[in-house]
Parts: structure tokens; C-alpha cells; sequence
């Protein structure tokens, strides 16, 4: 076997359907797209969710609520997390940097310390925002809880 007689499996390759190309191909006049009407002419594009006449599901469906664009978005961190964290990889001081390397939180991401779980260990964390139950468990074992902005 060399590069000059490489093939492809047998039945892999189809050939393409040569439209209007004749009468004679069996392709040709209307080549496949039926008489008139914007899906036989040229240039056609449907607009997207377009249901052809019928009422569009985004049109049906009733709208309610609304998004606050306001809304502040963190990233939530469990107490049993940065208790694992703490007695795997030996970290008693956790801020942003060390969020990001552990795959926790992202960049851009704000981070909130949230109270699952029971800590062992003194920490120092320093995070966005943090929750009463969090700060005092943390605080309660002699740590430091620092909210950066």
C-alpha cells in the first residue's frame, strides 16, 4: 500500500445531486423545488422561528416577569468546599487568585462565601461578599474574613 492507491471505503462517497442540469438528468426544470411560490426562487432565506403563515411559538407563548438588569451575580463558595481545599492542598489563605487555579470561580467572576458545611481549620478568606453564617463560622475558629470590591 502507497499514496498512489488510497481510496476511500467502498459506499463512503456519494456523488452530489446535480440539480437543473436537464431534462435528461431528471433534475432539471423546476430542480426539485416545486412550482412557484419564495421557496422556488432564487434568493430565498426564511427569517428565523418563521412557522410558514402559522403563528410563531414565540408569538404564542404569553410573556411575563421581567430580568433586572441591576442584578449583581456571584459566584457561591461553600464552607465543606474550602474545608476540602484546606486539608488537600494545604491552603489556609484563600482569595481570588486561588479561586481561579482551583477552578472555582473565573476572572471576572465576583465570589460569595456561603455557610454548607462545617470548617475545621483556620482560614483567611478574602472574597466579595460573604454570608452571616460563613463570616461568623470563620471568624469563630480564630480567621479573617476581608470583603474586597
Amino acid at each position: 500500500m502507497n499514496l498512489s492507491n488510497l481510496k476511500p471505503a467502498a459506499g463512503s462517497v456519494k456523488n452530489n445531486k446535480r440539480k437543473g442540469r436537464g431534462t435528461g438528468s431528471g433534475r432539471g426544470g423546476t430542480s426539485t423545488r416545486g412550482h412557484k411560490g419564495a421557496q422556488s426562487r432564487s434568493g430565498y432565506h426564511s427569517k428565523p422561528g418563521f412557522e410558514g403563515g402559522q403563528m410563531p411559538l414565540q408569538r404564542r407563548v404569553p410573556k411575563f416577569g421581567f430580568k433586572n438588569f441591576n442584578r449583581v451575580e456571584y459566584v457561591g463558595v461553600n464552607l465543606d468546599t474550602l474545608q476540602k481545599l484546606a486539608e488537600k492542598h494545604s491552603i489556609s489563605d484563600f482569595d481570588k487568585k486561588v479561586f481561579v487555579e482551583k477552578g472555582l470561580a473565573s476572572k471576572k467572576d465576583l465570589v460569595k462565601i456561603l455557610g454548607r458545611g462545617e470548617l475545621k481549620t483556620k482560614i483567611n478568606v478574602k472574597a466579595n461578599a460573604f454570608s452571616a453564617s460563613a463570616k461568623s463560622a470563620i471568624e469563630s475558629l480564630g480567621g479573617t474574613t476581608e470583603a474586597a470590591k
